[in-house]
């Protein structure tokens, strides 16, 4: 049924877009535009409509698998702040990430953070980050303890934050709702 939906809904494209249009021009002065040829009315040269693509979709992030990933089974890692599914609200995108590790990271073991799988700023002894500017939308997440080659010995289970700010689209949206001012009555003259 559908298909045959889709062939009718073509095949009135394609006839609708080969269609004549005319151009017609009364005693008065006034123009009128139709499909059907009248007396005195001239055909119409329509172009072609300007087609932009659209770009290319973003891929969207997998969420990684949950649980905390031990390579060598001698980490525990995991994010004790922000909590899963957090909403981070409107303003720069700007928030903290901690990590808690157990046993303490042994000599040149450090902490990397990750965000939607890509890591973010370089390896390091603090387990705690100061987010700033992250974009909009939902991010995955993680903590894991690397080497000093740079390989991972544990990683933490993933979290997911949800980053609302404001949009520079419609400025009136993202302005405060203020009262109406209300002020007496002027007094009437006598």
């Amino acid at each position: 049924m559908s298909r045959i939906l889709i062939a009718t809904f073509l095949s009135l494209l394609a006839f609708s877009s080969a269609a004549q249009v005319y151009r017609h021009v009364d005693e008065e002065g006034n123009v009128t535009f139709t499909d059907r040829p009248s007396p005195g009315a001239e055909p119409v040269e329509i172009r072609d409509t300007n087609v932009t693509p659209p770009p290319p979709a973003i891929p969207r992030a997998e969420a990684p698998a949950p649980g905390p990933q031990v390579v060598d089974g001698s980490y525990e890692v995991s994010i004790s702040t922000p909590a899963n599914e957090t909403i981070i609200p409107n303003g720069p995108g700007n928030f903290t990430v901690s990590a808690s590790v157990s046993p303490a990271l042994g000599k040149g073991d450090l902490l990397q953070m990750k965000i939607d799988g890509s890591a973010h700023g370089e390896p390091q002894v603090a387990s705690s980050w100061a987010l700033t500017n992250i974009f909009r939308g939902e991010h995955h997440l993680t903590v894991a303890v690397v080497n000093e080659k740079g390989k991972e010995l544990a990683t933490s289970a993933p979290i997911t934050v949800f980053v609302y700010r404001p949009s520079t689209n419609n400025n009136n949206r993202n302005r405060p709702v203020r009262p109406p001012v209300v002020r007496p009555p002027r007094p009437t003259p006598r």
